[in-house]
């Protein structure tokens, strides 16, 4: 099977190079054979109908599906030319560089200020003036500082779904991750909320690589420089990579038909 994958290659080892890459829930084969380069300091976004793999490819680039019993995997996934599943790697620290937000917001059921200093915290940051600038500055690449700089006390759980997720986004931030990772991180707030979200991966994108699961491809469009499209054509077979590229060339000149198919409505 052919697979269209015109994206840019990583020849500095930045981003994410994958090759040949299998993952297993138990006896069930998920994903097969997928290749592909993440750009640095780019958003890529991840399409394709419910059940196609693409969260759980996401949850491969920072060892999420680790926690679940009986997961394996088989193939070559780098970040920064080091191999994440290579003996010795600390899934804990590969998660500090490699952030993740989900489809719901959760918050810990803390302050927010104790929301965004508790990565640095865990990282043995002490000083308060130190704690204080990290959360200030956290919130403010999160555009949420505004709306919460003379509330820092109130409970992280009493925000709105978008300020909420935001919070997250705030708290992944505080540890400087080289990655985001963001699985449908809009569809469940307002849509105030979700413009604010997008331009937020705008504003974090130069300094930050961000990868992100969406089922909308006006999102897609209006986010991502890369888009990658991914699809289980049979139930029971594994979920394939079928096409990736720039993101206005894949919307406008697909090479697949499937992918094609997909983003005209005709399935999906």
């Amino acid at each position: 099977m052919t697979v269209y994958c015109d994206a840019p290659k990583n020849p500095s080892n930045k981003g994410f190079h994958v090759e040949g890459f299998d993952f297993w829930y138990g006896d069930f084969h998920a994903l097969t054979g997928i290749t592909l380069d993440i750009a640095p300091n780019k958003v890529t976004s991840f399409i394709g109908p419910s059940g196609c793999g693409k969260s759980t490819f996401l949850r491969c680039m920072n060892r999420m599906n680790d926690l679940i019993e009986g997961t394996r995997e088989q193939g070559t996934m780098l970040l920064e030319g080091s191999d994440i599943y290579g003996e010795g790697v600390d899934p804990v620290d590969l998660r500090r560089r490699v952030g993740m937000i989900f489809q719901q917001p959760n918050p810990f059921p803390k302050s927010i200020y104790d929301n965004v200093a508790f990565g640095p915290k865990l990282q043995g940051v002490t000083s308060k003036s130190d704690l204080d600038d990290i959360v200030e500055e956290s919130l403010k690449r999160a555009n949420l500082w505004k709306e919460v700089s003379n509330q820092l006390g109130k409970n992280g759980l009493a925000l709105s779904g978008g300020q909420q997720q935001r919070l997250c986004i705030a708290r992944v931030l505080a540890v400087q991750p080289d990655v985001l990772l963001m699985d449908e991180p809009c569809s469940a707030i307002d849509p105030t909320s979700v413009q604010k979200v997008e331009d937020l991966m705008a504003e974090l994108a130069p300094t930050v690589t961000i990868v992100i699961v969406t089922h909308s491809m006006q999102q897609a469009a209006r986010v991502s420089n890369y888009m990658a499209f991914f699809l289980q054509e049979h139930a029971g077979e594994p979920a394939k990579l079928i096409e990736y590229g720039d993101t206005s060339e894949v919307f406008n000149s697909p090479r697949d038909s499937r992918t094609e198919s997909y983003i005209t409505g005709r399935f999906g």
